[in-house]
């Protein structure tokens, strides 16, 4: 709204909340000529509307975005308002995990380089808000969601597409609408731009054939004649020649995964030129992002990680396979409608103790204890505890944690039954850990 109102657009803004529960929002707007339209989205506001610009959080398929389309008003958001106008060249990177933590690597690789880059999307910055800051000289590096991305009809010039699993499909309504608002990021690509795409992930792969431009994988299973692949035990990148990047070793985050994470951010930066001996140093160097696998503390020889991003059970598959110690699993949030047969089993199998919080307790609890019936695994019946909040969760998994133990906060769903967003529930969890034993 700030960057609209101080390029000459008179802006409405409307919100379903009532004015009483903006305030904060609305102080700090109160120097911009903003006219607010809360409690509701009246279609009356569409006689006078010019362009309609959606927030992320915004449905598609409200009533007052169906009759803008009827009525053939322009949908947008700030993320294609940004890379509409963008002077410098933009890596856009989607997945339906490890967004995060490339995206934040390339921008580390790109500053490295020497180049000044800008890092933000989906991860907190708009970006649209520095466009008069940006040279063509300087790169940016850009999370971009399905949410994003379903509206958005132009692409960056190097976009990533690194795995599409099950996620979103309570806002998207089905996996094939998932899909198609993910490969909106390579749909107005030129035959000039790149598309670099996860080569184990299926659905990504066979994104290749709808890609105009250059295309380059990243792969650790498999040798790619163009992009990133393991090697033995080096992470190594192909341009015109193979260059060995560094040894899996070096690599600070845990979980094959993060495997993967640092091939993409090497393939990605390749395409600025990036050295291969600067992306060594920026992964020996790297240890991740918050709340993504991230230690805590240890205590009592216990170790606490924040892995409050994993809102889906893909997700909390992958925060699972990255460790080797027994796991107290902390569970919960609100469902997303996505299939939990496989996280249910990996539970059963490597879980010694789990405790299950927030709306969807009942709902993991039942999808374990199916996987329990079918066969044996290492948790039981008497190391499944319900708790009601994640207040409680800390409580009972600093209780039942032994030496040797990883306590690891990774829900599976969605934080909006008790917090804001994923970021207040980690910091939540951090608070607490920090204050066992005093």
């Amino acid at each position: 709204m700030r960057w609209l109102a101080a390029h000459g657009a008179g802006v409405t803004a409307s919100d379903v909340k009532p004015a009483e529960e903006l305030q904060d929002a609305i102080e700090t707007l109160r120097d911009v000529p903003v006219t607010y339209a809360l409690g509701g989205h009246p279609l009356s506001l569409l006689d006078e509307c010019d362009v309609l610009c959606l927030s992320g959080g915004v449905p598609i398929d409200l009533p007052i975005v169906a009759e803008a389309r009827r009525r053939e008003i322009p949908l947008t958001n700030d993320a294609q308002l940004f890379v509409e106008r963008c002077p410098a060249p933009i890596i856009g990177i989607t997945g339906s995990a490890g967004k995060t933590t490339t995206t934040t690597l390339v921008g580390e690789m790109l500053r490295a380089a020497g180049y000044t880059t800008w890092v933000g999307g989906n991860i907190g910055n708009p970006l649209i808000g520095d466009l008069a800051s940006m040279q063509p000289t300087d790169w940016v590096a850009m999370e971009l969601s399905s949410f994003q991305l379903e509206l958005m009809t132009v692409s960056p010039q190097v976009a990533a597409i690194l795995n599409i699993t099950p996620n979103h499909l309570d806002r998207h309504g089905s996996m094939e609408n998932y899909i198609a608002a993910k490969r909106r990021i390579l749909d107005h690509q030129t035959l000039d731009d790149t598309a670099v795409l996860g080569y184990d992930d299926p659905i990504a792969r066979k994104m290749s054939g709808m890609a105009n431009g250059y295309v380059r994988f990243f792969s650790r299973r498999q040798v790619i004649g163009r992009g990133a692949f393991v090697k033995g035990d080096r992470a190594v990148l192909v341009q015109n020649q193979e260059a060995v990047v560094c040894r899996l070793g070096d690599i600070q985050l845990r979980g094959a995964h993060n495997v993967l994470n640092v091939l993409a951010a090497c393939a990605l930066a390749a395409t600025a030129n990036v050295d291969p001996e600067v992306m060594e140093r920026v992964i020996r160097d790297f240890t991740g992002v918050a709340h993504r696998l991230q230690l805590v503390r240890e205590y009592n020889g216990v170790g606490y990680y924040d892995d409050s991003i994993a809102t889906a059970p893909e997700r909390l598959i992958a925060g699972l396979q990255a460790f080797d110690e027994p796991v107290v699993l902390l569970a919960g949030g609100r469902d997303k409608h996505l299939p939990w047969d496989e996280a249910a089993r990996l539970i059963v199998e490597q879980v010694r103790e789990l405790v299950l919080f927030g709306e969807m307790a009942e709902l993991v609890q039942t999808a374990v204890e199916k996987q329990q019936r079918a066969g044996s695994g290492l948790l039981d019946a008497e190391h499944i505890h319900r708790v009601n909040t994640l207040d409680d969760a800390v409580a009972m998994a600093a209780r039942v944690a032994q030496a040797g133990d990883v306590v690891l906060l990774s829900p599976g769903g969605t934080s909006f039954d008790a917090f804001k967003d994923f970021a207040e529930r980690g910091d939540k969890f951090q608070e607490l850990v920090k204050l066992i034993g005093d």
